[in-house]
């Protein structure tokens, strides 16, 4: 099992930054990808960012792609999500999550319990 603790949300201006941490224990040599989804209210769970936990790969969708940067810290076990430019649209409840077997992150094995972020207008 691994369990994942995401930390790093907040209040935030619009056009502010923020980072989201994770921090993956237990049996973390499981672990083939890391990646973080979104869900706004009233909305469905969102895709944000994914990376390899060799970190050779990262994926974004468009609505973030050249805004937020997924990066790992292999010897701490830990992912992040930096984000910038944020606007009221990027207000939601981040959720880190983990899969394993080589499978798409999108049938992740592992969930956090989320944070939240709220980017005021």
């Amino acid at each position: 099992q691994v369990q994942l603790v995401e930390s790093g949300g907040g209040l935030v201006q619009a056009g502010g930054s923020l980072r989201l941490s994770c921090a993956a224990s237990g049996r973390t040599v499981s672990i083939y990808a890391m990646g973080w989804f979104r869900r706004a209210p009233g909305k469905e769970r969102e895709f944000v960012a994914s990376i390899r936990w060799s970190g050779d790969s990262t994926y974004y969708p468009d609505s973030v792609k050249g805004r937020f940067t997924i990066s790992r810290d292999s010897a701490k076990n830990t992912v992040y999500l930096q984000m910038n430019s944020l606007n009221a649209e990027d207000t939601a409840i981040y959720y880190c999550a983990g899969v394993t077997a080589g499978r798409s992150i999108l049938e992740a094995d592992y969930w956090g319990q989320g944070t939240q972020v709220t980017v005021s207008s």
